[in-house]
């Protein structure tokens, strides 16, 4: 698929189902002009470590992908490819297509506003169900197993309710996706 890859998806892959579908999300990479990474790039590593039907979404570290492998084996495999190549040390989250379908179904908040909307996928699922942050306004947040939704009147910009605080918070590693980049990952996945 020839596509602007920055706004749109691109695909290395044949599209022959050959193993479990999974969305992979990488935390930190082309954030601030950090740990810059090419989409294209990732592609080939992926496919280089024989990981079948891959595509990327923007920039910041989204992928659909099949294996046979497991999440964590995934996780690992992709993360050490990162480091061996890149030479960043990128942490990396996997989800089962069911997994994200769930996710996306049990979003306790309205979604008339998908500007303030948000998922905080976690490398692990915690049985803490609230965190102490001051100063968060009207945002509001729901700590479920793996993942925190958010709700965010006050922006993504502004909210107190960041990946660094729910991390040092929950002892986790997470990375948040807008509604609309979930969305577009599940419709991509399927």
């Amino acid at each position: 698929m020839s596509t602007k890859e920055n706004h749109n998806v691109a695909s290395s892959s044949p599209s022959v189902r050959l193993g479990g579908a999974f969305i992979v999300l990488l935390r930190g990479i082309n954030v601030s002009g950090k740990n810059k990474i090419p989409m294209a790039d990732v592609r080939e590593l992926l496919n280089n470590l024989d990981f079948q039907n891959v595509q990327t979404y923007i920039q910041s570290g989204n992928i659909i992908l099949e294996s046979d492998l497991e999440k964590d084996e995934i996780c690992d495999k992709i993360k050490n490819g990162i480091q061996e190549r890149f030479g960043f040390d990128v942490p990396v989250l996997a989800r089962t297509i069911l997994e994200w379908k769930k996710v996306i179904d049990n979003y306790p908040f309205s979604i008339e506003n998908e500007k303030i909307v948000a998922l905080t996928f976690l490398n692990k699922s915690t049985k803490e169900t609230t965190i102490e942050v001051k100063n968060i306004g009207e945002d509001s947040y729901k700590i479920v197993e793996d993942v925190v939704y958010l709700y965010c009147p006050s922006g993504f910009g502004s909210t107190k309710l960041t990946n660094n605080i729910i991390e040092r918070k929950l002892d986790v590693v997470a990375t948040t996706r807008n509604l609309r980049t979930t969305l577009k990952l599940l419709e991509l996945a399927q």
